[in-house]
């Protein structure tokens, strides 16, 4: 059997392929992120899960493609936690942005990552190539889910956002500041907290006030990421992926407009894409 894994901070899709009538089973967990999380909690996660308990002796290729596997540190840890659950003769563990790639090309091209997270990338048709490092949530991810969060909650509690919106605000989401700060501060996943305010944006997105949110976000993102690879856009195409990158696509499509670069796929959901990579592959 085939392990397969696209993971993101929020959460990880799973599919187990069974090689000789190409069975596919998909199931979700938590996400697991190694930048994130410690080696005890990744392997409790995924050891808990009972799919992959039934199937654990089956088990035989792991291909894991996840935010924060983009250091060797990271991805040793979790090639720990699958050897001593598994025994799989191959285990890749890779970063996100190679799923993003096999999930939208085989030819050369930019793919781009909005989800809890963002990132951006030039495939060359054999290797990635990146012009700016993912340094996380705290210093990049424009127009991801942790970024529209982090400006959502601003405006709310600079008494910006327009009262209509406020009052819907407070009626959805626990807005004390002792939990926000407990969230934010002292939780091991803030990234993920904030990136849990971002659906109220697109539910609400026919305000102009939170039009502009998003504008500045998708911009900010096209400004710092996209437009170092305007020489490779000049003769390859750009693809996205992720929930944030799916909902926004009108605005991407129109900032991208503004320099005369043309918008290709939009898939919100890589592992569709990642489980016919796959199979092609057998």
């Amino acid at each position: 059997m085939i392990l397969i894994a696209e993971s993101g901070s929020t959460k990880c899709d799973w599919v187990l392929i069974e090689k000789l009538n190409k069975k596919v089973t998909r199931f979700r967990t938590k996400g697991l992120n190694p930048a994130i999380l410690k080696e005890k909690k990744l392997h409790k996660i995924i050891g808990n899960e009972v799919v992959l308990a039934k199937s654990k002796e089956k088990i035989k290729e792991i291909y894991f493609f996840g935010a924060g596997c983009n250091t060797e540190s990271n991805n040793q840890v979790l090639k720990n936690v699958f050897s001593s659950l598994f025994n799989a003769n191959k285990v890749l563990v890779a970063e996100d942005m190679m799923a993003a790639v096999y999930a939208t090309t085989t030819k050369p091209a930019v793919v781009c990552i909005l989800g809890t997270g963002s990132n951006c990338c030039f495939f060359d048709g054999n290797k990635i190539m990146q012009k700016t490092p993912a340094l996380g949530y705290i210093l990049m991810d424009e127009g991801s889910g942790n970024y529209f969060g982090k400006e959502l909650l601003k405006a709310y509690y600079y008494k910006k956002l327009p009262e209509k919106l406020s009052l819907s605000l407070e009626g959805k989401y626990n807005l004390s500041e002792e939990r926000v700060i407990k969230k934010i501060y002292q939780s091991k996943t803030p990234n993920k907290y904030l990136a849990n305010f971002a659906p109220f944006l697109f539910e609400n997105q026919e305000d102009i006030f939170i039009q502009k949110i998003i504008e500045k976000g998708i911009k900010e993102f096209v400004e710092n990421h996209i437009l170092h690879y305007k020489n490779e856009l000049e003769e390859n195409s750009i693809h996205f992926v992720g929930s944030i990158a799916f909902f926004s696509k009108k605005y991407i499509i129109k900032e991208l407009s503004k320099h005369n670069i043309i918008a290709g796929s939009f898939i919100r959901r890589p592992i569709d894409n990642l489980i016919s990579h796959f199979l092609r592959l057998k």
